[in-house]
C-alpha cells in the first residue's frame, strides 16, 4: 500500500510538472497571437499590392514574350513552411503529409523543423524578415528562367479562422496570362517601359507574397500552439484530479488498516 502511495504521489507531482509548462507555453502563444495577425494582415496587403502591379503589367502585349509566363520542363521548386518548434498540435504533421502527396519537386525549407527534416541550413519561421524573402526569391527567379525547374510554388499554412488552419499551395510561377484590362480612366504609364518593370517588379512580387505565406504561416503555428496547450492543460488538470482521488483513496486505505491492526493488537493485549 505505501509504494502505492509512493508511486501516486510521484505521478501527481510529474502530471503537475506538465501543467505547469503547458500553462507556460499557453501563455506565451497567446501573448504572440496578436503581433502575428497584425504582421500577417500587413503582409497580405503588401503582397497583395505587388499583385495587383503584376496583374497590369502581365496584360500589356509588351510583356507577352517574358520568360515569367512560360512554363518549363523538370521538376518543381516547392518552399516549404513549416514551424521553428513542436508542440502545436498537427501544424507540423500535417504540412508534411500534405506534401507526401506530390512528386517530381525540389524542396526549399524555411522553418526548424522543416530545415532539419530535409537536411538544409536553419532559416526560422518566426524570425523570417523580408531581406530574407528577397534573397530566396531572386534564387528562384534565377532558376526559373534558367529553365532549372518547371514552375515555382510554396507550401504553407492557410488561415481559415482561430479553430482551422489548414495546408495549401500556393503557384507563384509561371506567372498567370491576365487579359488586356481596359481602362475608363487614367492609363498607367511604365518607364521605361512594360517588358522591363515586369523583369525587376517579378523578383519583389515572388518575395513579397513568399514574406506573407511565411507570416500566415507563423500566425497559425501560434493559435495550433495556444489550442494544443489549452488541450493539454485541460487532460493534465482531469489527469491530476483522477490521481488525488486514486490517492486520497490509498491513504484512506492505509489510514483504516493501521487502526484495525491498533485495535487487533490492543485486544489481544487484553486477553
Amino acid at each position: 500500500m505505501g509504494a502505492d502511495i509512493k508511486s501516486l504521489r510521484t505521478r501527481i507531482k510529474s502530471v503537475s510538472s506538465t501543467l505547469q509548462l503547458t500553462k507556460a507555453m499557453g501563455l506565451v502563444a497567446s501573448s504572440k497571437i496578436r503581433k502575428a495577425q497584425l504582421v500577417r494582415t500587413r503582409a497580405i496587403e503588401y503582397s497583395d499590392s505587388l499583385a495587383s502591379i503584376v496583374d497590369v503589367l502581365t496584360s500589356s502585349r509588351e510583356c507577352q514574350k517574358s520568360p515569367y509566363l512560360k512554363m518549363g520542363e523538370g521538376v518543381s521548386e516547392i518552399v516549404v513552411i513549416a514551424g521553428d518548434r513542436g508542440l502545436a498540435g498537427g501544424y507540423n504533421a500535417n504540412i508534411f503529409r500534405f506534401l507526401r502527396e506530390m512528386e517530381n519537386i525540389e524542396i526549399t525549407p524555411v522553418g526548424k523543423k522543416a530545415c532539419e527534416r530535409f537536411t538544409a541550413e536553419i532559416i526560422s519561421s518566426e524570425h523570417f524578415s523580408h531581406s530574407d524573402a528577397l534573397l530566396m526569391a531572386t534564387r528562384l527567379c534565377n532558376d526559373f528562367k534558367e529553365g532549372k525547374c518547371a514552375r515555382v510554388g510554396v507550401v504553407y499554412t492557410k488561415y481559415v479562422s482561430m479553430i482551422s488552419q489548414v495546408p495549401d499551395i500556393k503557384w507563384i510561377l509561371p506567372l498567370e496570362k491576365k487579359e488586356e484590362q481596359k481602362t475608363g480612366g487614367a492609363v498607367a504609364i511604365f518607364e521605361p517601359d512594360e517588358a522591363s518593370m515586369l523583369e525587376k517588379s517579378v523578383p519583389l512580387y515572388v518575395a513579397g507574397l513568399l514574406y506573407a505565406c511565411v507570416k500566415e504561416s507563423f500566425a497559425c503555428e501560434v493559435v495550433a500552439r495556444r489550442s494544443a496547450m489549452d488541450s493539454a492543460g485541460k487532460n493534465a488538470t482531469s489527469m491530476i484530479d483522477e490521481l488525488m482521488l486514486k490517492y486520497n483513496r490509498a491513504r484512506q486505505g492505509t489510514i483504516t488498516q493501521e487502526i484495525t491492526e491498533i485495535v487487533a493488537g490492543s485486544g489481544e493485549g487484553e486477553n
